[in-house]
């Protein structure tokens, strides 16, 4: 007879334990084990599992034949890019993100959009009059959207089986779903993971492609373990500043297309807005021969961005300087003022440094690294740099500039938007051969 075993298991790594720890061993987050229940079985014939058997028996690879799966357009142009171009049939979507993002918006943009295509929407956070409320400010009717106000994922499946009609379903969100069948409170991991995989199989039975949303924890994971991202075909995140109306729609999983494309939105009164040519819309807002500020190129996915990079040096007016970053990494900010003092003689000990990234975005790439040093160059000097001047390469500590990717790919961007003197590694070797180029 099959027994019930309770487990905790870590939200960001999926590691297992029989005991609850506040640390978890294999990744070293806190806080993030939660209550599992796992069947076992006394007999030893029971927990060995029959194989299943397949119609098909062996098939030979290269007999099989290959061809385009077919997509449905959602008819927001950055999220099909993100996708690959647009929805498989049977593509189960993870879509997830901080509260408040936009995750609801966006996905009512994609209804919208969808035209006549009968869309499914599963509310269990909001009501079928909240629902209405977004559709009315985004100026959407509704024509072609199902609301289903339920929790039951049986009754959702059994819905979305009894309807061919049905193009998409959406399910708001699978931290809201149920199942009888399964141990644990709503929301509990054992509900979220089942309700997953029932979701999944009934996207693979009928061929509808589901879009799931999905909490992120404060650790900024996905709520539940990493198994959950195993089940589904693609992961997507909605990410950006409350502060700012920009959202980027990243993907970590995608078994239907690149995982390194991004696709940009501006939160508007009416929805989300695509944002076509980021580039132009980040820098429309700089100040021309202004110290302290230089524009770089930076990779999001297979895409250039022009970002404009923001540095700020005052006298201390403390016995120990301040280094602050905002959209940049604060350990990195430290190893480049390191450089500047070792190998380009800018003395910064007496001065607070201030590095910010205009927009509200954040910068991880390393080439990047250039742009922050003319930006701290030029403000300690007070100078700004030369008309149309865009920067980007990796600093090392010798005070070389290293090579980055896409170097043609970026140039040709910046060359697009109009700035004429680029400094990369491919046009100058040293620091400050960089900083001599640039004043």
């Amino acid at each position: 007879m099959a027994k019930l075993k309770t487990i905790y298991v870590c939200q960001n790594c999926g590691h297992t334990s029989s005991n609850w720890i506040g640390q978890c061993t294999s990744c070293g987050n806190w806080n993030s084990m939660v209550e599992d229940v796992i069947s076992t079985s006394s007999s030893k014939s029971s927990t060995v599992k029959k194989p299943r058997s397949s119609t098909q028996g062996l098939v030979k690879l290269s007999e099989v034949l290959s061809a385009p799966p077919k997509r449905l357009d959602s008819g927001v142009g950055e999220f099909d890019r993100v996708l690959g171009g647009g929805f498989v049939s049977g593509q189960v979507v993870l879509l997830a993100g901080e509260p408040g993002i936009g995750k609801s918006t966006l996905l009512t943009e994609i209804s919208k959009n969808l035209g006549d295509k009968k869309v499914l929407y599963v509310c269990g956070e909001e009501s079928v009059e909240q629902t209405k409320l977004r559709a009315l400010r985004m100026g959407y009717t509704a024509h072609n959207l199902l609301v289903f106000p339920e929790t039951n994922v049986d009754q959702i499946t059994a819905e979305i089986e009894s309807d061919n009609a049905i193009e998409l379903v959406i399910v708001d969100s699978i931290q809201t779903l149920y199942s009888d069948d399964l141990t644990g409170n709503i929301g509990s991991l054992v509900q979220v993971r089942g309700c997953t995989q029932l979701l999944t199989d009934t996207a693979k039975r009928t061929n509808t492609p589901i879009v799931l949303v999905g909490h992120v924890t404060k650790q900024g994971v996905v709520a539940g373990p990493k198994v959950l991202e195993h089940i589904v075909d693609t992961v997507l995140y909605l990410e950006g500043d409350n502060q700012h109306l920009f959202r980027i729609l990243r993907t970590t999983k995608n078994r239907f297309g690149p995982v390194s494309e991004v696709g940009i939105f501006e939160m508007v009164e009416k929805g989300m807005r695509e944002v076509q040519n980021p580039s132009e819309l980040f820098l429309e807002q700089r100040l021309s021969s202004s110290p302290g500020s230089c524009v770089t190129v930076v990779m999001e996915g297979f895409r250039p961005l022009l970002f404009e990079i923001q540095a700020l040096t005052t006298k201390t007016s403390f016995g120990y300087p301040r280094r602050t970053a905002s959209g940049f990494s604060s350990n990195r900010l430290q190893v480049l003022i390191a450089i500047l003092e070792k190998r380009a003689r800018i003395n910064l000990s007496n001065h607070d440094v201030y590095v910010s990234v205009a927009g509200g975005f954040k910068v991880k790439e390393y080439a990047s690294d250039l742009a922050v040093c003319l930006a701290i160059a030029s403000s300690i000097k007070d100078l700004p740099l030369k008309e149309s001047t865009v920067a980007f390469g990796e600093c090392g500590l010798s005070g070389e500039v290293r090579k980055v990717t896409s170097i043609e790919r970026r140039s040709q961007e910046a060359e697009r938007l109009g700035f004429s003197n680029v400094i990369s590694p491919q046009s100058t070797k040293k620091l400050l051969e960089a900083i001599n180029k640039a004043f």
